[in-house]
């Protein structure tokens, strides 16, 4: 009997003897694990060996869309990727928007595992229940837009989707990335630099198999009410780079690698600058009627820019941008189209880069360490040079293409203190010190700090009229630290985080309600969120005895020391993180997950979640 709504089927390739095989999982897998980072935390637990070398044949390398990820259903566009991460050494995850996801499952499988190292540089094409493995030779050094050309003679088709690796992931950058169609990014943890250790370029999927809901008229009611809400979505006009100006008001944008506090040049750089000077439209993902994506144009002078890599969004405008005291939005763009161009993470790079001109500032790498360069904030020509010798390996690239913790300890004389990092990771550009229920899950997520599965504080009351809050949002001050603020980092903690389990955009208004009947229509069980929540909850345990088990502690659960200093300026200036109090709180957050206080699960945690078999792989906390 075939499954409703998700396929059924993971495939599973061996690179070193190039083989090929289909696993048909029971439905009691997809119940337990859902789909997307459920099923690749299970993977990585069950199969990669304590203590294995991200870059050995021992790691493995899993994509997996996401439950509802294909269907009609609106905004079911995303798939995630996971492997132990060559960045942390602990579990990497990351997800992608755009069609790759919706063609994996089109093309008849949830999942591909992908075991060993290959011998030769191949790349996986996928097609209607059929795969194969063929020679990557010609392409291997080619950057995305050379690969695809060449993928349009070789495959001889149209309308495919590509996963690949650019020259970064091929050079083993520790935070290279996977860049979905030339312009989405399964972006963070490095695990590019996985698929290069691989010797894998590329994964090309393509599907003309609808999946099939269970009950198809629910689907095309849920979606009429989504479209009506979506109208309202600040993102239809400007995408994420719209909110550049507030953020910079409110102390949220990250200044001179979060040492300062405003950037008055901001509307110099923001999205409705970018919409108006160099904009070329909007794109949207598999089935949203947002398009919250940036086109630009191809543009000459003063960088020559190719339109295919799109445009840059919040992150990437941030990060190359305030946080790197750079207004030249010229500039910021031509570096958004290396990074896509090479596979290399906007976030990681941008603040691995801050990292170097503090040191450079500070006197700790100087102008024979830097080839030459005068690696000064503000300094657009640098910045541009660095990013490509990173992707390149190439002088001061190969240094920084290790990531700012790594590079920070090789330099020494006090460089960790510019690293703005957590478990090796390079924090997002959302202020900590102005979200401190994002600085608790900042601190203690387990691929590092990361933005995407958890809630921004100072978002909350406009996100109240159309996103679900499970009554959390009442009236907080985002620089609250208190057992109220955990409590709703908890909660909205697995609510933000379930599309990465659903494959769902984080940008759909759904509502818990909405959320479960799409669930029951599209696979025919009955559900509630209590269920779904402890599903993703049954995945942060996952993710955290996966760390535990490599050596994790709680002691890596920290924040960089700057966040624990006032602010010098801007709209937070005198605002810091309270060491003693944050610590009491990180405590009371590991509680509420079922951890004790030094944030190990507790039998009775295991139990509630239906992961005894965890127990094997460390020593569990005693209820």
């Amino acid at each position: 009997m075939e499954a409703s709504g998700y396929a059924g089927k993971v495939l599973r390739v061996d690179l070193e003897e190039e083989k090929i095989s289909v696993e048909r999982p029971e439905e009691s897998y997809y119940k337990k694990y859902l789909g997307g980072r459920g099923i690749i935390m299970h993977t990585l637990l069950s199969e990669v060996p304590p203590h294995a070398d991200p870059f050995s044949r021992e790691n493995k390398l899993v994509f997996a869309a996401g439950l509802l990820t294909g269907h009609k259903l609106i905004g079911t566009s995303r798939a995630s990727v996971g492997a132990k991460s060559p960045l942390t050494d602990a579990c990497g995850e990351s997800e992608a928007g755009g069609y790759w996801g919706a063609e994996l499952r089109r093309a008849g499988y949830d999942a591909i595992i992908i075991e060993g190292n290959a011998g030769r540089p191949l790349y996986l094409w996928v097609h209607d229940e059929r795969a194969e493995l063929r020679d990557a030779q010609e392409i291997w050094g080619l950057d995305m837009r050379q690969a695809m050309e060449w993928f349009q003679k070789d495959i001889g088709e149209k309308k495919y989707r590509t996963a690949l690796i650019g020259p970064a992931g091929e050079n083993r950058v520790r935070f290279a990335n996977i860049i979905v169609d030339c312009n989405h990014a399964f972006g963070r943890a490095g695990l590019g630099a996985v698929m290069g250790a691989k010797n894998l370029k590329g994964v090309i999927v393509k599907g003309s198999k609808i999946p099939e809901a269970a009950e198809k008229e629910r689907v095309l009611q849920l979606n009429r009410i989504m479209k009506e809400r979506y109208k309202r979505s600040a993102f239809v006009k400007y995408g994420t780079g719209g909110a550049m100006k507030t953020f910079e008001e409110l102390g949220n944008l990250p200044v001179r690698n979060w040492s300062g506090g405003s950037f008055p040049q901001v509307e110099k750089i923001d999205a409705v600058t970018l919409k108006h000077k160099y904009g070329a439209g909007m794109e949207s993902c598999f089935n949203c009627p947002i398009s919250c994506k940036k086109k630009i144009q191809d543009l000459e002078e003063p960088w020559s820019i190719d339109s295919v890599y799109g445009g840059p969004e919040y992150e990437t405008l941030a990060s190359f941008g305030s946080n790197l005291l750079i207004d030249d939005l010229s500039a910021i763009c031509k570096a958004n189209e290396l990074c896509n161009r090479y596979g290399l993470d906007t976030i990681s790079t941008g603040a691995t880069i801050a990292f170097a001109m503090e040191c450079f500032e500070n006197g700790l790498l100087k102008k024979q360490d830097t080839d030459g360069v005068e690696l000064k904030f503000g300094y657009a020509p640098a910045m541009l040079d660095v990013l490509e010798k990173i992707a390149l390996r190439k002088g001061i690239g190969d240094l920084l293409a290790e990531g700012s913790k790594r590079a920070a300890q090789q330099i020494g004389k006090g460089a960790l203190d510019f690293s703005m990092q957590v478990k090796g990771q390079e924090i997002p550009f959302h202020n900590p010190r102005l979200n401190q229920g994002l600085a608790i899950h900042y601190s203690v997520h387990a691929v590092g700090a990361d933005h995407v599965s958890g809630t921004i504080d100072h978002l909350l009351p406009g996100l109240m009229a159309d996103w679900d809050t499970l009554d959390q949002a009442e009236t907080m001050d985002p620089t609250e630290l208190s057992t109220r603020k955990a409590r709703m980092t908890y909660l909205l903690g697995l609510w933000r985080a379930m599309p990465n389990y659903l494959g769902l955009c984080n940008f759909v208004p759904w509502r818990y309600k909405e959320v479960c009947e799409g669930v029951e229509a599209i696979t025919g069980w009955k559900i509630t969120a209590w269920k779904l929540m402890k599903a993703v909850e049954r995945g942060i345990t996952m993710m955290r005895v996966f760390n535990l088990r490599e050596g994790f502690t709680h002691e890596h659960d920290f924040l960089p020391e700057r966040f624990h200093e006032p602010a010098v300026e801007g709209p937070l200036k005198g605002v810091k993180i309270d060491r003693e109090k944050f610590e009491e709180i990180k405590k009371i957050y590991y509680q509420m997950l079922g951890w004790d206080t030094n944030g190990v699960p507790r039998k009775s945690c295991l139990a509630a979640l239906d992961l005894e078999w965890l127990s094997s792989y460390i020593d569990v906390a005693e209820d």
